[in-house]
């Protein structure tokens, strides 16, 4: 039997990240990864891996797309099994098995789910599809016993994290890509440090909500483009 609020990850592809886009020499591959949380209230999924664009996007991006049923079958889970979605946010690398889950309540920022209606953000066809079930939230919300969305605004304006309370007080934080990388989020935490510590200044910026983050006191915090995962004493 799985524990409760565990949390276990799901490989659904990757894209090649043009080296403009990157800010590196050469163009860099992202994982997308989608996490199961087995809740109180059934079975959450964490992001849904990548839709499909137009050609423009797909030529851009260069998708590598592990279909969600398979990579939920390597889980032992079917669709039929999942009971909740939550997506970081609503581009198209992050809500493409969407449309394959109707009926299910599917948790957004109101400011996100706006965003994305206004266009030029993202592709209708994956945000009010058939059956969708949208719940448009405004800030902090318990969705299920342990289960905690909280914003996380940068890379869009509607970014949500998931915090997941498990049952010996430790804390996972699926952060989503509110970070693209492990490194970007451990340096946005020692920038806070050395901010607490009276460093003197120039100092790099940092979001004020890793404030709220650092006292949940996670144990590990994952990301949607990053296999590596955070820990407070890595």
């Amino acid at each position: 039997m799985t524990e409760l609020n565990a949390v276990r990850r799901l490989d659904l592809g990757y894209f090649i990240r043009p080296a403009e886009e990157a800010g590196t020499p050469h163009p860099r591959v992202e994982a997308v990864l989608a996490y199961l949380v087995d809740t109180a209230d059934g079975l959450l999924l964490f992001d849904t891996g990548l839709g499909r664009g137009d050609d423009e996007t797909e030529a851009h991006y260069r998708p590598h797309r592990r279909p969600l049923p398979e990579a939920l079958a390597d889980a032992g889970v079917r669709l039929d099994d999942i009971a909740l979605v939550v997506n970081c946010h609503l581009h198209f690398d992050h809500i493409g098995g969407n449309p394959l889950l109707p009926g299910r309540p599917i948790f957004t920022q109101s400011v996100e789910l706006a965003t994305a209606r206004a266009g030029d953000y993202t592709f209708d066809h994956l945000v009010d599809f058939p059956g969708a079930d949208l719940r448009e939230l405004d800030g902090t919300a318990e969705i299920a016993p342990g289960i905690r969305i909280v914003p996380t605004p940068g890379h869009t304006a509607g970014h949500q994290s998931l915090i997941v309370s498990h049952a010996d007080g430790d804390v996972t934080v699926l952060a989503g890509q509110a970070y693209d990388l492990a490194t970007d989020f451990s340096c946005a935490v020692l920038a806070r440090r050395a901010a607490a510590d009276g460093a003197a200044a120039p100092l790099p910026p940092y979001h004020p909500w890793l404030d709220t983050l650092a006292e949940l006191h996670p144990r590990r915090v994952l990301f949607a483009h990053d296999a590596a995962v955070w820990h407070p004493d890595a």
